[in-house]
């Protein structure tokens, strides 16, 4: 997509491949967006300015919010922040997969929110149409802030996105499972692939992970590719062949089901909470259910990595909050203190307590830490994390299909080289 804004000026987008704009999952709460968002993108949508009247002193902040719980935390934070600034701001609350068509379709009718909450992976498409708002020119800083989450926010340098919490995926373990074997938590592939194996009996699995196609099945496999030194700008590179052959031999032992193929991260959890997996990849997203079974005794460590002493590099999930390009000046101002107290230290950390998310604030997050110690190898994983567009931007929706498309083609019988060498050419070429 090209195209810039200029302050009077009615910009189009042009718009890239359909399968382009599709919805990408961030940790829990993504899923994929209809095509329709396409054809909103090639018929030349105006990104322009919001022509319809509105209340001077109330603002609105569009989200994905839906769940009774998320929705009621996000209101108590926009009332303290409200009371605080002087504003009343109003909640939109929409499904995660109709954020960016939604927006994409207001935008054409002049009618954007002050605030758009995308998530961070398909931030990038707005951003290079030219929709957003420089959030330092608005005076919010990053100070605190460490520089990956600052990336997570950012698209060609520029930062365009608050969050107020990020997640990334973690190793979770059935303690009374592993205690009973013997066996103690794994660091590496090798002690994970036997640890997987001694765990899986009857109708247990030892490891449990989504592999299924979609986003959440790419967002499960990218610790797998980063860990071993793999570049989604190269899908058919050695590094990149090993991890999914890796994959191939977890299914081969038998320590995976063969539904790994069709699961979803919500599937993985159900798999685990009901004693049918000794193990999980999955996030803190799940964190709330898993406390609901107060039988289950589990633990949580960082992804095991190819060889001792290297680095479990997972990849960043969650939301940004964005300030729209809407034409009003006073507006995008007022709009941009909004999002700086929503993603202030102080409100990170209670949004961050109740959903069980890592603060993006440096120092929100060592109070966290202190404050939900069994989640500190959760932490650790999010310091070494990063954002699934950093290298690509806008680019990484086409790379997510073609390795969605190749999962399939190598958990069920095609070599892992022959479905990356096919995932590269349709990363490159967009179909």
């Amino acid at each position: 997509m090209s195209e810039r804004f200029t302050r009077g000026s009615t910009p189009t987008v042009t718009a890239p491949s359909p399968a382009a704009v599709r919805r990408l999952r961030a940790g829990s709460r993504g899923a994929v967006t209809p095509l329709a968002a396409a054809s909103v993108l090639i018929a030349g949508v105006a990104l322009s300015g919001c022509a319809q009247q509105r209340d001077g002193d109330v603002y609105t902040v569009m989200n994905s919010s839906t769940d009774e719980s998320y929705h009621r935390w996000d209101a108590e934070a926009m009332a303290r922040c409200g009371e605080r600034l002087g504003v009343r701001i109003e909640q939109q609350s929409v499904p995660a997969a109709q954020v960016m068509t939604k927006a994409l379709r207001m935008a054409s009718s002049k009618s954007l929110p002050d605030i758009v909450q995308f998530d961070a992976s398909e931030m990038p498409v707005f951003a290079e149409a030219g929709g957003l708002v420089d959030l330092r020119t608005l005076g919010l800083s990053t100070r605190d802030v460490p520089e990956g989450i600052v990336n997570f926010g950012s698209y060609k340098g520029t930062y365009y996105g608050a969050a107020r919490s990020v997640n990334t995926l973690a190793l979770f373990y059935n303690k009374d499972v592993l205690d009973e074997a013997g066996v103690r938590v794994p660091t590496t592939w090798a002690e994970l692939r036997e640890t997987a194996r001694k765990l899986t009996e009857g109708k247990r699995y030892g490891l449990a992970l989504s592999a299924g196609g979609a986003e959440d099945g790419v967002f499960q496999f990218t610790p797998f590719m980063w860990s071993n030194g793999g570049d989604e700008r190269k899908l058919d590179g050695p590094r990149v062949v090993e991890a999914l052959d890796y994959w191939k031999a977890l299914l081969k032992d038998g320590s995976l089901s063969k539904s790994t193929v069709n699961w979803t991260q919500a599937d993985v959890n159900d798999q685990f909470m009901a004693g049918n997996a000794a193990m999980m990849i999955n996030g803190p997203w799940q964190v709330e259910t898993l406390n609901t079974r107060k039988s289950l005794h589990w633990g949580i460590a960082e992804i095991p990595v190819p060889e001792a002493g290297a680095t479990s590099v997972g990849p960043l999930g969650g939301a940004v909050l964005t300030v729209p390009r809407t034409g009003d000046a006073q507006r995008e101002r007022t709009a941009g203190r909004i999002v700086a107290c929503l993603a202030s230290e102080k409100e990170q950390l209670t949004y961050a307590l109740n959903s069980w998310m890592v603060p993006a604030n440096a120092k929100a997050a060592a109070v966290w830490r202190e404050r939900v110690p069994e989640l500190d190898a959760l932490a650790d994983q999010v310091a070494a994390a990063r954002s699934r567009t950093a290298r690509l931007g806008a680019g990484w929706p086409n790379v997510s299909l073609a390795l969605q498309s190749a999962f399939q083609s190598a958990l069920t019988g095609q070599s892992s080289e022959a479905a990356l060498r096919r995932a590269q050419q349709r990363a490159t070429s967009g179909n």
